[in-house]
């Protein structure tokens, strides 16, 4: 009895080792795609000031 509540506790720490690695990814990931909008829009922001000057 005491080796299959060793498991089960051992199987849990697993699951939140994973859960906590693909929150740790997720986060990445989104951090990043705020970065890449940020940098996206200020550079259409620059190209059209330029292309407005230039009209």
């Amino acid at each position: 009895m005491m080796r299959r509540g060793q498991t089960a506790i051992e199987y849990l720490f697993m699951l939140m080792a994973v859960l906590f690695l693909v929150l740790i990814a997720f986060r990445t990931i989104s951090n990043s795609m705020q970065s890449l909008n940020t940098a996206v829009n200020n550079y259409v922001d620059t190209v059209r000031k330029q292309l407005l000057e230039n009209v």
